[in-house]
């Protein structure tokens, strides 16, 4: 199963109480006071976990509460400061307060964290209110409360490359040809229900993460079919590849599905339409392939690639071609 946006409850523990003791031993007049701090709640953390690519190890529990501080006792003794409780999430989460409603952090790095919610501080003993003046004071002070808060996670995919296109375009079947992922692949619309996540080793030895993004139809930025939930995964891909069926099953004009996937994308989020895109007709073990593909390459006065996941046709040129983008200054 795949979760990719979820809100939790974070607490801090509670800071142990400050104790109130007077040393009374034998042959020790006036011991004086010696009551110890209290120990600091812990701390919920959120920490970048790479063997993570979902939320959904989250989703069986709402709030997450650190463990309280100890109380200190007499003899100067301090209490247990509590651990930190530690919440992996994966590489790509962005958190954010969901009460006033900003980011608080966006976690792309390895092992990298976050304080979600700060444990409360340790009260203090009486033996800290002691001077010249007032040599046995009665005075402490509670352990302070954790912080509370309301926590949206988000993931937002991190992948060098983003295959996107209408249903049963074939980016799936592209990417189990590419690499060890085994994404569904059906001939219905919608087999794609989240993203999928590929390393492809080139030629040269190099590798790129690919991403398979479910498939985009018309008004998917305002939330129709699947494609509102999955175009911020677009978001973080370097490069796009764009797959066009030559001969759509609902009988649909390939060049106007092209022009409505990129007005898709602007209308989500205009940065997209300045991204670097790599434009491929799909399915070329088929006859109308190398048509659409001449005439999108006139219709846009760009290089169209035409490949076929099945016969192998067109696919490794495809693989330099994209990694020649990526590392444009490497030596091919």
């Amino acid at each position: 199963m795949f979760l990719d946006e979820i809100i939790i409850e974070a607490e801090g523990g509670k800071g142990g109480d400050g104790c109130m003791s007077f040393r009374r031993e034998k042959y020790v007049p006036r011991g004086g006071p010696d009551g110890g701090d209290g120990g600091n709640g812990g701390s919920v953390i959120l920490r970048v976990d790479s063997s993570y690519s979902s939320l959904i190890h989250l989703s069986q529990r709402k709030l997450w509460k650190a463990e309280n501080g100890k109380p200190g006792s007499g003899a100067q003794r301090h209490g247990a400061s509590a651990e930190d409780f530690i919440i992996p999430v994966p590489v790509g989460t962005v958190v954010y307060d969901q009460t006033h409603h900003f980011v608080l952090k966006d976690l792309t790095s390895k092992d990298e964290e976050m304080i979600a919610a700060h444990g409360g501080a340790g009260g203090k003993g009486n033996a800290r209110f002691k001077t010249a003046i007032n040599r046995a004071p009665r005075t402490t002070t509670p352990g302070e409360e954790g912080e509370h808060r309301v926590l949206r996670l988000e993931l937002k995919v991190i992948a060098d490359v983003g295959m996107i296109g209408k249903p049963n375009a074939g980016k799936s079947t592209l990417l189990s040809c590419v690499s060890r992922a085994r994404p569904e692949i059906a001939s219905y619309p919608f087999t794609t229900k989240y993203p999928n996540l590929g390393l492809v080793q080139s030629y040269t030895d190099r590798t790129f993460i690919l991403a398979d993004i479910p498939g985009l139809i018309e008004g998917a930025h305002a939330g129709h079919g699947l494609g509102h939930d999955f175009l911020k995964h677009i978001q973080r891909s370097g490069i796009l590849v764009h797959l066009i069926e030559p001969v759509p099953d609902d009988g649909t004009d390939p060049l106007k599905n092209y022009m409505t996937i990129r007005n898709e994308l602007e209308l989500f989020d205009p940065k997209l339409k300045e991204r670097s895109e790599i434009i491929v007709v799909s399915k070329a073990d088929i006859p109308e392939a190398a048509e659409t593909q001449r005439k999108l390459a006139g219709m846009l006065g760009k290089e169209v690639h035409k490949i076929s996941a099945v016969t192998g046709e067109g696919v490794a040129d495809l693989i330099r071609v994209i990694q020649h983008q990526l590392s444009p200054a490497a030596d091919w």
